[in-house]
C-alpha cells in the first residue's frame, strides 16, 4: 500500500512537471510569435519610413522638382511663384518634397497598400497637421525620442502606426528657413500606417495551432508517461517478485529453502494454536543417495534431487509447506494434519517415489527409495511446548527409526 502511494506521488510530481514544462514552452511560442510579428512589421514600416525620407532627400537635393502642369494638376499654393513658363509656352509648376510626400501617400492609399503623412508641430500647409498619436511623437521627438509605434483599431481593422522625425537638411531651408529651422532641428516626423488586418487573423490562428499542436503533445506525452511508468512499475514489481522467490526457494529443486520453511513453521505453529488445530512434519532422506554421485556423477545426483522433489510437491496440498531441508533431505509442512493423517500422506510420497523411475540421458533407468520420519502434534501437545523446531527434532528422530530400521519405509515419532 506505501509502494503504491509512492508511485501515485511519483505520477503526479512527474505528471506536474511536464505540464509546467509545456506550459512554458507555449507560451514562449506565444510570446516568440507575437514578438517576431510585431518585428516584422516594424521592419516594413521602417523600410517604408526609409524610402520616404530617401525620396524627399532627392526632390530637395534638388531644391524641388518641376512637372508639366497639365489638367488636373495643381500648383503648391504654399509656395512663392511655383510656376515657370517654358519658352514654348509650356507652363510647368514646382513639386516640393512636402507637396511630393503627400501626393504619393494618396497614391498608396488607393492601392490600399499603405499611408504615411508628413506632419509637423509648425506646418506651412494645414493638411499636414498632426494629430493626436503625432502630435504627441513630434513632442517626443524634441525630448530625443528617436521613434514612436502604435497598434489599434478602427472600422473592425487593426492598424499598426510607426513615426519618425525628420531632420533639417541644407535642401529644406529654402523653404523652411524663414520658419526659424536650422540644420539638425526637428523639422517634423512622417508617420507611416500598415493595415495589419490579415497579419493578425494570421496570429491568432497560429496561435491557435500551436495550443491544439501543444495540448495534443502533453496528452501524448502524459500518457506515454503514464504507460512508461506503469510498465517501469511492473517491471519492478516482477524483480522484486522474483527476487523474493529466490530468497526463500531452492535453487535446483524449485521448492521452498530451509530458511522459508522454519519462517512458515513459525507461523503455522502460532495458527494451530489459535485455532487449536493439529499440526504435522515429515522428514525425508533419499536412500543412499552417495552412490548416485558416485557412479553416475553430479549431474544424476541433481536430476534424482529434482525429480523427487516435482514428486513430493505433486502429492502435497496447496496448504502444505514442501521444502528442501539440504543435501538429500526433505521435509513437508502439514497444517490440520493428525498422526493417521500424516502417516497416511507419507506413505503416498514413499510409493510415488518408490514406483517413479529416474531415466538419465543416456537412457540409464534408476529406482530411487526414500525413508521418512513423520511427527504430529495435537492441539494439547502444542501448548506444552514453547519450540516450535522441536516438532522437526521429533520428525527427525523417526527418520532416524526409519533408516535404521531398514530405509523405503515410514515411521512415526511416539512421544
Amino acid at each position: 500500500m506505501e509502494t503504491t502511494k509512492l508511485w501515485q506521488q511519483f505520477i503526479r510530481r512527474i505528471s506536474l512537471i511536464i505540464t509546467i514544462f509545456t506550459l512554458g514552452m507555449i507560451i514562449g511560442l506565444f510570446v516568440k510569435n507575437i514578438q517576431l510579428l510585431n518585428k516584422e512589421v516594424e521592419s516594413r514600416a521602417k523600410s517604408h519610413f526609409r524610402n520616404i525620407v530617401l525620396t524627399r532627400r532627392w526632390n530637395a537635393n534638388f531644391h524641388g522638382v518641376y512637372v508639366k502642369k497639365a489638367e488636373g494638376v495643381q500648383s503648391n499654393p504654399y509656395l512663392e511663384n511655383p510656376d515657370i513658363v517654358a519658352a514654348d509656352g509650356t507652363v510647368f509648376t514646382k513639386k516640393n518634397p512636402a507637396l511630393m510626400t503627400r501626393e504619393i501617400s494618396e497614391l498608396a492609399q488607393e492601392d490600399s497598400l499603405y499611408s504615411f503623412h508628413i506632419t509637423s508641430l509648425l506646418p506651412l500647409n494645414p493638411d499636414n497637421a498632426p494629430d493626436e498619436f503625432e502630435r504627441e511623437s513630434l513632442q517626443a521627438f524634441e525630448q530625443g525620442v528617436e521613434e514612436t509605434s502604435l497598434k489599434g483599431s478602427k472600422n473592425l481593422k487593426t492598424y499598426y502606426r510607426y513615426m519618425a522625425p525628420l531632420m533639417v537638411e541644407e535642401g529644406c531651408l529654402e523653404c523652411h528657413a524663414k520658419q526659424g529651422y536650422k540644420v539638425g532641428d526637428v523639422r517634423g516626423g512622417i508617420s507611416v500606417e500598415l493595415d495589419i488586418t490579415e497579419i493578425e487573423k494570421s496570429l491568432r490562428l497560429n496561435n491557435v495551432l500551436i495550443f491544439i499542436l501543444s495540448a495534443f503533445s502533453l496528452i501524448l506525452l502524459l500518457v506515454l508517461t503514464y504507460t512508461f511508468v506503469r510498465q517501469l512499475m511492473k517491471n519492478i514489481e516482477k524483480s522484486q517478485e522474483l527476487m523474493k522467490e529466490l530468497a526463500v526457494t531452492d535453487e535446483l529443486t524449485r521448492l521452498y529453502n530451509r530458511r522459508f520453511f522454519f519462517e512458515k513453521l513459525n507461523q503455522e505453529f502460532s495458527r494451530s494454536k489459535r485455532h487449536q488445530r493439529s499440526i504435522a512434519c515429515i522428514m525425508m532422506d533419499i536412500d543412499f543417495f552417495k552412490k548416485f554421485n558416485d557412479n553416475y556423477g553430479h549431474q544424476v545426483g541433481d536430476l534424482v534431487l529434482k525429480v523427487v522433489a516435482d514428486v513430493i510437491k505433486a502429492q502435497a496440498r496447496t496448504t502444505d509447506t514442501v521444502a528442501r531441508y539440504g543435501g538429500e533431505e526433505f521435509t513437508v509442512l502439514l497444517p490440520e494434519t493428525d498422526p493417521p493423517g500424516a502417516r497416511v500422506f507419507a506413505e503416498k510420497i514413499r510409493m510415488a517415489i518408490e514406483e517413479k523411475i529416474v531415466t538419465t540421458d543416456d537412457n540409464q533407468d534408476l529406482q530411487v527409495t526414500m525413508s521418512l520420519g513423520v511427527c504430529a502434534l495435537s492441539f494439547e501437545q502444542l501448548l506444552e511446548m514453547d519450540d516450535e523446531t522441536v516438532i522437526v527434532k521429533f520428525a527427525d528422530k523417526a527418520l532416524y527409526a526409519a533408516k535404521e530400521k531398514g530405509r523405503n519405509q515410514v515411521q512415526v515419532y511416539q512421544q
